[in-house]
């Protein structure tokens, strides 16, 4: 059975902060999320152009 590692320093993942090692490594993952530095791919929006209205 093959072991998990941290997503963030690659540590071994500790059980009670899984997929983590830690809370720490929690937390800057957490951070990353909520500051945008991770997105969630997704439809594209259209513009808001003026398209049609005239």
């Amino acid at each position: 059975m093959s072991h998990a590692h941290c997503p963030i320093c690659g540590k071994p993942a500790a059980p009670e902060h899984q997929p983590f090692c830690s809370a720490r490594c929690a937390d800057v993952d957490l951070h990353r999320w909520l500051s945008g530095r991770y997105v969630v791919a997704g439809a594209s929006e259209p513009d808001d152009t003026d398209e049609g209205d005239g």
